[in-house]
Parts: C-alpha cells; structure tokens; sequence
C-alpha cells in the first residue's frame, strides 16, 4: 500500500516535484436521493482505471469511499480507519464533479482527491507503524511456489486501463486482483497479474474477514501472476448473501491457498500500517 513512513503527516498531498496536486475546479455536494452510486474513474484498488481526459464525475458515493479512493485504503486498514471516523462519513453520500489538466493517471487522481478533502472536509491524517496480531502468509515448502502462482514475465505485455463499459478483459488487465467466474457455484476465484505477494494478502483480508490484518512473510520479491479458487466461510457467505448456493465439499481457503499457490497461514505479530485521522469537518460550502 502506497502509504508514508510512521508519523508522516498527509495532511498537503504533493506530487514527485514537492507541487501540491489539486483539481483545476471542483464541486461537492450532499446527496440524499436512492440513485445508484456511479462512477467514471475505478474507485477501487490497485492500478485499474479509466482515462479520463482530467475529468471526474462520481455520484452518490460514501463519503469513506472517496478517502479509501485517495488514500489508496484495502483490507489491512479499513477497519480501524472507519472505527475512528464518525458515522456520517459512511452515512452521508456525496457528488464529487472536477477537473484536471492533462490526462492524470490513478495515482496523481488519488493525490488531487487528497487535497480536495483536506480543503472542503478539512480531513487530516498521518500513519503509524504498529506492531499487532496479524495472519502472516508463508511459504509451505521453502524453495516452492505453488502450481497457480507464477513469477511475472518482465516481457508481458500489461494493461492498466480499465473500460466500466463491458467485462474486463482479465487476461490483458495488470497490477490488480479481479474475482473470475468460478468453476463451480458457491465458491470464489481470483486472478491477479504482475501483483506484488504483499498485495496480495492485502486485498485478500479485504475478501476473506480473519479476525486481523493478512501481511506477506513469504521473503519472495517481484509480482506474480496467480488464480485462486476457494469455497468462502458459509457462515459468512450466509450472513452477506443468504441466497448464495452452496458449496459444502469445496476447498478452503487454507488448503486453495497451500495446494493452488504454495502458501499457508500462520498467527503472529507483525508491523502494521495504521491510518490515524486527526481531523474532519463535515462538507464547507464550494
């Protein structure tokens, strides 16, 4: 995760060049009305998105979700950053139109995002390296990966841009984790290409809720290519979507992630990451 050392204030979000990146103009405001959340920008995650020519256009979005969108927040932090943000900000829904000059990537998109929330919501933070509870992946043989999991060719050709319009294109798409049709229902897959193992146990505490923050402990550098098909916890599963077919004789994670990748889990301590917010206000006028 793209996040400062322990105690840097993130508070004046910059670019490479020490400039504070910021929208050209922008507008916010509050919405109230049930129209489905929509976005043209991939809010999510990772390296994904969608040109944009400068401009942003979300609609009926959190408030969390625009501060995940910048600060590029996944499963390690989103439980302790939302524990420490009043209920509004998950509550209250927002407009966000502005614009940029050029054609931003995602993480210049992410900067600007920052400084608009600095500005209109006075939203302040810095992290803190904490020593916690966490779920380490480790390799189950030394010396072997698994036969899912695949060092990234140098060579490959990599795609980052990602059209809303139509299914991704999974075997093209980089430096991200999609979920793939399974081959059976009532289980979960995921692929990943070019992806960093550190990533990977980021995003997937995000899929899976252990009870703690999922870190590599691997000591494997690089990224990978990988899939990974699992049956989820059904008492999970049944909590999010009661509906959901089942899949009582599947693979578990634990074994998805020993025999298809050549990790396994272990409990332990480990140095965490934590998101501490200093500040926020509700919206100020534009």
């Amino acid at each position: 995760m793209a996040l400062l050392g322990a105690a840097a204030g993130l508070s004046y979000p910059q670019s490479g060049q020490g400039t504070r990146l910021a929208f050209d103009v922008a507008s916010i405001r509050q919405n109230k009305s049930d129209a489905p959340a929509a976005s043209n920008f991939h809010l999510g995650p990772g390296d994904f998105y969608t040109p944009n020519g400068g401009r942003f256009a979300a609609t009926n979005f959190p408030l969390v979700t625009y501060i995940f969108f910048a600060y590029n927040v996944m499963g390690n932090q989103i439980q302790s950053l939302v524990s420490q943000l009043p209920a509004w900000v998950t509550n209250d829904h927002f407009d966000i139109q502005a614009r940029a000059q050029g054609n931003p990537t995602k993480d210049q998109m992410r900067l600007m995002m920052r400084s608009l929330l600095a500005d209109r919501f006075k939203f302040a933070v810095h992290t803190e390296k904490r020593e916690l509870p966490v779920v380490a992946l480790v390799l189950a043989k030394p010396g072997s990966i698994g036969p899912e999991l695949h060092a990234h060719p140098a060579d490959a050709p990599c795609d980052t841009k990602f059209d809303q319009t139509g299914p991704p294109d999974v075997a093209a798409l980089c430096n991200g984790i999609l979920g793939l049709p399974p081959s059976v229902p009532g289980r979960e897959r995921l692929g990943g290409r070019n992806v960093t193992l550190d990533f990977f146990a980021n995003m997937l505490s995000q899929r899976v809720n252990l009870g703690r923050p999922m870190i590599d402990a691997t000591g494997l550098n690089g990224t990978f290519d990988f899939t990974l098909e699992f049956t989820p916890d059904s008492r999970a599963t049944a909590a999010q979507t009661p509906n959901a077919p089942s899949d009582a004789d599947g693979t578990t994670l634990e074994q998805a992630l020993r025999e298809q990748l050549g990790l396994k889990m272990e409990a332990r301590r480990g140095p965490i990451d934590v998101l501490v917010v200093d500040h926020i206000d509700h919206l100020s006028e534009n």
